[in-house]
């Protein structure tokens, strides 16, 4: 028993690493698309991984693809950093006066159930058709996920710590920056992750919805404009891209901050 245990010792351990799980299971879900594509064997309806692969290469070589993507990944990221913003600014506003708390509670309440594409005619009606419209839609899908998160953490601050902010004179935004903020942060950084996953779908959701004119229209747009056309194994190569994004942005960039941060400080297991 003991040397069976000892020789089975070796693959327990190359099963155990969360890298090589995430890459067998990529590899079993690719299997299964490409079995599933060639058992159908209608391109039209769902076409197999390699051709949708080759549309891929295809049209990052003409140069459509990056284009599109880079308009995509400008737009998300003024409005993700705009959503950021005025969520630090509520939070301080709300962590630091009573107005500001009562404040950001009714809006909260009042906006936080209201999904942010519903707000596309409006958006459309204050800003025109383009990239104005999409950000402002984008800003208020991460807005108040992020203020529900960060008010969540600042909350479970200890009393005692709070305490030691304003023994050192520290108050307002000072006491938020150097002592609420670094405690809390893991909601925040819970928070961020969720306001980005919430950001990319409203993006491709409203260029899907109303893109914008064929010169500077993003991902999404993409993706509707293949579809009209019925070249299938573009609107695949579109929608494998969203996934591609999604996966490098939380593996790539998130949970690098993870282990930089809550993960090297104890705060949170890794």
């Amino acid at each position: 028993m003991t040397s069976e245990a000892k020789a089975s010792h070796p693959l327990r351990g190359f099963f155990g690493s969360s890298a090589i799980r995430r890459v067998l299971l990529i590899l079993l879900l690719a299997a299964i698309w490409e079995g599933y594509g060639r058992f159908l064997g209608d391109d039209l309806l769902f076409p197999s991984l390699s051709k949708t692969v080759a549309a891929l290469f295809a049209s990052t070589e003409s140069g459509e693809l990056p284009s599109r993507l880079a308009n995509s990944l400008t737009t998300l990221g003024l409005g993700y950093a705009a959503g950021i913003a005025l969520a630090a600014i509520l939070t301080t506003l709300a962590i630091s006066t009573r107005f500001g708390a009562d404040l950001l509670s009714m809006l909260t309440s009042m906006f936080s159930p209201l999904p942010a594409v519903a707000l596309l005619p409006m958006a459309i009606l204050w800003f025109g058709i383009g990239q104005p419209a999409i950000v402002f839609v984008i800003m208020f899908s991460v807005l108040w996920v992020l203020v529900l998160n960060a008010q969540s953490g600042f909350h479970g601050v200890s009393p005692a710590l709070r305490m030691t902010g304003y023994n050192l004179s520290l108050t307002g935004w000072r006491h938020v920056l150097f002592i609420l903020a670094p405690a809390a942060f893991p909601s925040i950084l819970s928070g961020l992750k969720i306001g980005w996953a919430f950001a990319w779908r409203t993006l491709i959701a409203a260029e899907l919805v109303f893109g914008a004119s064929s010169r500077s229209g993003g991902l999404g747009w993409f993706i509707a404009e293949h579809r009209n056309e019925l070249a299938i194994d573009q609107v695949f190569a579109g929608m494998l891209v969203v996934i591609l994004v999604g996966l490098l942005v939380e593996i790539g960039i998130f949970r690098t901050i993870e282990k930089v941060t809550v993960i090297r400080w104890g705060m949170q297991r890794g």
